[in-house]
């Protein structure tokens, strides 16, 4: 019976961040750059919470521009996780606190960041090997 998907393998690494002093055009910069949707949130390298690309669209409607910055508008409670847990735990506590992403560290340090678009992608991963397609073609 094969290993079922780990949480290093099915996370994006090496997520972009923005500072909590930044202002909001920055991490819209980010999440239109970069076509994202959540934003680590740090202070001196500390995680210290999440941005989302909603939350900034929100945000930006009724405020002076360059006035609102990242802080203003960070959630301060995201689930971080350590690398190390196991995928089921992290995409069952997800779907539990109808969440949809989480922060992932090794060592306390940012190392990842893990969201429905790659729970998607492993759970569509699993699927195919799985159940592969009849004659061997991908649909």
């Amino acid at each position: 019976m094969s290993q079922p998907p780990s949480l290093k393998s099915a996370m994006t690494p090496f997520p972009h961040a923005v500072a909590l002093d930044a202002a909001l055009s920055e991490a819209e910069r980010l999440f239109a750059d970069h076509d994202i949707n959540h934003l680590p949130v740090t202070d001196q390298r500390e995680i210290v919470g999440l941005v989302t690309k909603q939350g900034v669209m929100t945000a930006g409607r009724g405020v002076v521009r360059g006035a609102a910055r990242v802080g203003d508008i960070t959630v301060t409670d995201p689930y971080v996780v350590d690398l190390n847990l196991p995928l089921e735990t992290v995409v069952t506590a997800m779907a539990d606190r109808h969440i949809d992403c989480a922060i992932v560290t090794r060592q306390g340090r940012l190392a990842g960041i893990f969201t429905w678009v790659d729970a998607c992608r492993s759970f569509g991963a699993l699927l195919r090997a799985r159940h592969p397609p009849p004659g061997g073609r991908a649909a």
